[in-house]
């Protein structure tokens, strides 16, 4: 039975495709990686099949949708020995027995933050027959005779999660600008460290407000505190003697 393009899911994958591989057994995948072993009308996707010799040797495309900060933006096929596309990777080993990836043809991959990307891939289709078209996919070119279609979505941002755990451990930062002392003290790696006398306000007594003419005297510990005026009557000198002199 024939795939058509109405058989193809119309649906958009919840999340893009994040990494693309090749592997050489359809049993040695990653974890997470989803393995395209047919094509669209259900023969086998071997990319390496070689029909003269009947070589065991196979390649099959797989991928991942695994959530993170990078998206698989685009995908290219050029021939081996043509230079390679700006900001694209090959593939060139394959994942479980690190083997040439590819023969003839060499399968690319550009990969970008999530945060930057505003398209990105979200599906990839393997078609035996050219005249074949699926809907909603592009074709990526042509490798051992097997078309590949790559299917583009936009991209959403990922939510972000906010735990009880880390609200809790986040002191207020505001800062204030009044005449009490600052909320924290900055030590010298950069984190702050609360004390005693945090939140409490230093202000002037209102009882020193007003300047008084003069201080009373007040004896601490044997020492005599004056005011100014009894410091100028006291040690008054008015300089009668060299006066005398130089007249």
């Amino acid at each position: 039975m024939r795939l058509g393009m109405t058989e193809v899911s119309s649906q958009l994958p919840a999340e893009p495709v994040s990494a693309v591989g090749i592997v050489a057994s359809l049993n040695k995948a990653p974890d997470g990686y989803r393995v395209v072993a047919q094509t669209t009308d259900g023969s086998d996707a071997d990319l390496w099949k070689d029909g003269i010799f009947k070589s065991k040797v196979t390649r099959y495309l797989c991928f991942t949708r695994n959530p993170g900060l990078d998206v698989v933006v685009d995908v290219k096929l050029t021939d081996i020995k043509d230079a390679l596309p700006e900001g694209f990777t090959p593939l060139q080993e394959t994942l479980d027995s690190k083997e040439a990836a590819t023969r003839k043809r060499r399968l690319c991959v550009r990969v970008s933050p999530r945060a930057a990307a505003q398209t990105a891939v979200y599906d990839i289709q393997i078609v035996a027959k050219s005249k074949y078209h699926l809907v909603n996919y592009t074709c990526v070119g042509e490798i051992n005779n097997m078309f590949v279609w790559c299917r583009l979505g936009d991209v959403q941002p990922q939510k972000q999660e906010v735990t009880s755990k880390s609200t809790s451990v986040i002191p207020d930062q505001t800062v204030r600008k009044s005449t009490g002392r600052p909320d924290c003290e900055r030590q010298s790696s950069g984190s702050y460290t609360k004390t005693a006398l945090d939140d409490v306000p230093f202000v002037v007594s209102e009882k020193f407000h007003d300047t008084k003419k003069e201080m009373q005297q007040v004896n601490l510990m044997g020492i005599t505190i004056k005011s100014l005026a009894e410091i100028e009557e006291e040690f008054q000198y008015n300089f009668t003697t060299e006066r005398s002199v130089v007249r």
